[in-house]
């Protein structure tokens, strides 16, 4: 029987927009394929950069096989850049502020409805604001998609407070050392007495025109005025917030972790599906089967994510107190990770020291990675697709936030979901050192192992046939579809 989508006289046709990075466009992808398993057109739209390098890793090989799921393009307004490298954030939130991607979307939408398949509905990243007049423009609703967790669209949500009571931005660079940051805001709706330097990261600007922190206030806010809001979490992970936002915006829909539920698809739909891919980088292999030489529970794997960056300093601190833990690990280590520099060897001599415990990769399918059985603990910087994934797997992490949500995240993770550890990106070799011991000890680690089992166990629930985020899945396809 043809779902409701596909008998419909005209195939309902939604077009999703996903913000220029790495971790918001697999979000974003991955939430296209579940509305195309459900029997929705998809147009999905990618910056001519990106699209690039999805060429570049034969990402869209797949997509003969996947009528109604196609990939368009427009242009980010940036000049040119490294191919192989992470565009400057600061500028691709520029351009966004500035509008420069709204006439090219607006010119795709008149195409796509010129070419027949009229556009019924616009899919947005929370964080491409611009999309809801190009949505006006051709008058059609907009649904965003929060790639982030509650708890961190709740802390930036309430950046235009802390600017209008004269908590940020902060007066000067003495501030980040003088005690401010550990200010409690006890204001919160659903995030109570929690301490300013919790927030994401930009509570830490001294400046007044910060374009990141503007850029924020400014998406932020639209959420109000769309016609629903997709966040990737799922309801018992941040039960008391989701039921504030629930209460403050229209039609909220918790969908996640979104890999358990496209584990949900049957095989004879999900074939096709599984090959379209998501990484901007090549992915390793044969890390995994690296992977199947060592023993269950015994590796940790470690990855700052697609954006943060370390001086030289830091990478050596961490290779060292890796190293000496005498535990066996898995280490991405991203081309650009190091500013300013191109190479990101740690020489001969460290690999010497490893080449029985350490294997260092440039980047690695994670989701295989952290569901391995050998895998037992996850170095993560607490990007919010990290912390999912290594929770849908049962694995405890150490947390060691960058910028943007990962102090957020990180609160949470140690503290309310109790199962992971926070190490200080300047952590010195000895710290290092001991806190993997920590993590991989069986038995002092053996808590935070327990509560990530169960955290596994409420996701899978969730994404099962009769769960929250199963049934939001619907909703939000019913909403679409009529």
């Amino acid at each position: 029987m043809e779902s409701p989508a596909r008998s419909a006289e005209k195939q309902v046709h939604v077009v999703c927009v996903a913000s220029p990075t790495q971790s918001h466009i697999k979000a974003m992808l991955k939430m296209a394929k579940l509305l195309y398993s459900k029997g929705i057109f998809i147009t999905f739209v990618n910056t001519e950069f990106n699209h690039r390098r999805f060429l570049k890793q034969g990402l869209l090989d797949s997509l003969d096989g996947l009528p109604g799921f196609r990939f368009e393009t427009i242009p980010d307004g940036l000049p040119p850049s490294d191919p192989d490298a992470t565009q400057d954030i600061a500028a691709i939130c520029q351009s966004i502020i500035e509008n420069r991607m709204l006439l090219p979307l607006q010119n795709l939408l008149a195409k796509l409805n010129a070419g027949g398949h009229k556009v019924t509905s616009i899919l947005s990243d929370g964080f491409m604001p611009f999309t809801a007049d190009a949505a006006r423009s051709i008058g059609v609703p907009i649904v965003l998609l929060w790639t982030i967790s509650a708890c961190a669209f709740m802390g930036f949500y309430q950046f235009r407070n802390l600017v209008e009571k004269g908590l940020i931005p902060l007066k000067d660079d003495s501030y980040l050392t003088n005690g401010c940051l550990d200010t409690v805001i006890d204001w919160i709706p659903g995030m109570p007495n929690i301490c300013l330097r919790d927030l994401p990261s930009y509570v830490r600007s001294t400046d007044p025109n910060d374009t990141i922190l503007n850029y924020i206030i400014k998406a932020t806010e639209r959420a109000s005025n769309s016609t629903g809001n997709v966040f990737h979490t799922f309801d018992d992970l941040e039960p008391e917030l989701l039921s504030v936002i629930s209460s403050m915006f229209p039609n909220v829909f918790t969908i996640g972790p979104q890999q358990l539920l496209l584990n949900q698809i049957p095989f004879e739909k999900a074939e096709q599906l599984n090959a379209l891919g998501y990484s901007l980088w090549e992915e390793e292999q044969t890390c995994l089967q690296w992977l199947d030489s060592k023993e269950p529970d015994s590796v940790i794997y470690v990855n700052f994510g697609s954006i943060a960056v370390m001086s030289r300093e830091q990478l050596v601190e961490f290779g060292r107190g890796l190293s000496n833990s005498n535990h066996h690990f898995l280490w991405i280590i991203r081309p650009d990770l190091i500013v300013g520099e191109s190479e990101t060897t740690l020489g001969l001599e460290f690999m010497e020291t490893i080449k029985d415990r350490g294997f260092i990769a440039s980047w690695c399918p994670q989701e295989e990675v952290v569901n391995h059985v050998s895998v037992g603990g996850f170095l993560t910087h607490g990007g919010w697709n990290s912390i999912l994934e290594s929770l849908s797997s049962g694995v405890p992490m150490l947390c060691v936030p960058f910028f943007g949500d990962q102090p957020t995240n990180c609160r949470y993770i140690c503290t309310k979901w109790e199962c992971a550890m926070e190490i200080h990106s300047n952590a010195n070799r000895d710290e290092v050192e001991k806190l993997v011991r920590l993590l991989m000890n069986v038995q002092q680690g053996k808590k935070m192992k327990r509560k990530a089992m169960e955290w596994k166990k409420m996701a899978e629930k969730a994404c099962g046939p009769q769960g929250s985020s199963s049934l939001n899945l619907d909703k939000l396809v019913f909403l679409l579809t009529n």
